[in-house]
Formats: C-alpha cells, sequence, structure tokens
C-alpha cells in the first residue's frame, strides 16, 4: 500500500499495454477509410477547383483524398513525413511521387503544381502566414486548405466520444484560427463548410478506451477509466469486423486563386 496525504491508498498499478500496437495515426487513416470524409468531401472539391491538373498533396496523410482529385495524365506528389503514412501512400495504385520529409523540408520548386492541397494537417493552424506564403510559391493555379470547422475538439483522435471537461482540448473551429491568423486582404476566395462524420471500426472496445485514458494522462487507477469504457461500449455499433464508434465532424474548404 501506498500512503498518500496520512491516508492509504491501492499502490498504483501499471497502465494496462494490450494496445501498446495502437498507431494514433493509423488509428485516424483507418477511420478515414471507414468513414463518409472522401465521398461528401471530393465533390465539393471537384466543384471549386474543376481542373486540379498536377496536384501538391501537403500533409497527404494516407492519401484518400489526394487520390479522389489526380487527373490522368498529371502528376501528383505527396509530401508526408510519418513513415505509417508513407507506407499508405506507397501502396497506392500508381503511387504518388513521395517525398518523406515535413513540408518546412521539402524543397520544393517554385511553381511546382497547378493546385497546392492542404488536408488535416497542422499547418494552417500552427504556422498559418509562413505556411500560406509557401502555398503560394509552389501554386501556379489554386491553393485548398480544408480545416475542421465544428467546435470541438481537433487531436485526439475519438475525443468526441467523451465529454469536454475529460478532453480538455481547445474547441475552436479551425477555420477561426485561419482567418483570425490572416490579415483580411489573404483571406481566401472561397470558403465552404460540409458535414461529415468519422466512423472507425475498432475489434476492441475496452482496449480503444484503455488507450484513450492513456493518450489522456489519466494513472491506471484513475476512476474515470470505467466510465470512459461504459461510454464508449453504449456508443459502440457493431459491424462484421468489430465495432463502430461515430463522431460528427465538419471542414471548411478554403480556396485561393493564384492571380499572377
Amino acid at each position: 500500500m501506498t500512503k498518500i496525504s496520512g491516508q492509504l491508498s491501492p499502490r498504483v498499478r501499471p497502465p494496462d499495454t494490450a494496445h501498446a500496437g495502437i498507431d494514433p495515426l493509423e488509428l485516424y487513416a483507418t477511420g478515414i477509410d471507414t468513414s463518409d470524409y472522401v465521398v461528401r468531401i471530393a465533390p465539393l472539391l471537384r466543384a471549386a477547383v474543376p481542373q486540379i491538373g498536377d496536384l501538391l498533396d501537403i500533409g497527404a496523410g494516407g492519401g484518400q483524398i489526394g487520390a479522389a482529385l489526380r487527373e490522368h495524365n498529371t502528376t501528383w506528389t505527396a509530401v508526408e513525413p510519418a513513415p505509417v503514412m508513407q507506407a499508405r501512400l506507397r501502396a497506392q495504385v500508381p503511387p504518388p511521387n513521395l517525398k518523406p520529409v515535413a513540408w518546412r523540408d521539402a524543397d520544393l520548386p517554385e511553381g511546382c503544381a497547378d493546385t497546392v492541397l492542404a488536408a488535416n494537417m497542422p499547418a494552417p493552424l500552427t504556422d498559418t502566414r509562413a505556411f500560406l506564403e509557401g502555398c503560394r510559391r509552389w501554386a501556379r493555379r489554386n491553393i485548398v486548405w480544408l480545416v475542421p470547422a465544428q467546435k470541438g475538439p481537433r487531436g485526439l483522435c475519438l475525443a468526441g466520444c467523451l465529454p469536454r471537461d475529460w478532453h480538455g482540448e481547445d474547441e475552436t473551429p479551425g477555420i477561426d484560427i485561419v482567418l483570425r491568423n490572416l490579415p483580411r486582404d489573404d483571406h481566401p476566395a472561397i470558403e465552404a463548410r460540409v458535414d461529415w462524420t468519422f466512423s472507425a471500426v475498432v475489434p476492441n472496445v475496452p482496449q480503444i478506451a484503455a488507450y484513450l485514458a492513456d493518450r489522456l494522462g489519466w494513472t491506471a487507477d484513475d476512476t474515470r477509466r470505467p466510465d470512459l469504457r461504459d461510454r464508449l461500449v453504449a456508443q459502440a455499433v457493431p459491424v462484421p469486423n468489430g465495432y463502430s464508434l461515430s463522431v460528427p465532424r465538419a471542414s471548411a474548404v478554403l480556396v485561393w486563386r493564384k492571380l499572377s
């Protein structure tokens, strides 16, 4: 027993390691695979940019949107630093021209693509002005950003299944962050919102609950752990390959036109 503040408390158990093999990026990517993200967003992007041309996909992730937008007889260049996502990009048929580095290290030539795409990657929110300047150098015609538009958590995968006081994330919509970080003259020519649902299929709900609790920094004896597990179990929908957990999402499509 461990004595804390004059009282006896059970010794803290080591964290549950049953979920040790869960990669947060892979969890998100497989969730995108089983969500309506591409079918809801790709048509809106094509309406905003009817001619994609040569595509530069910054922070390409698993390449789901890039693959949906690529056009015949054009190039698709993907900049992606995460090895798990690089493996997914190499599995695309045909694969993009992959640059396995962060965007600041990509050494991209000026005017290297007709359309520059940045979908759900941090730079528009964390380095808004510098990233837009880079996109303007690389783009010949169009710049397209996809950023969160809902009021809710943006970071931890499936945090939207939890009460706000549990996940503790900034819930400011990403589009608000982008627009407040840019002078009015740099605001996009097009701003459009599209609603979609993030639906992750997981084989084991208690395993995901333990993973989320550890990602939130909860100790092994935190009394919220059983409540988190029960909450996810109540939300989970049985599907052929396990259980589906869904979170309503919204994205803002931001488009800049290159005038010169």
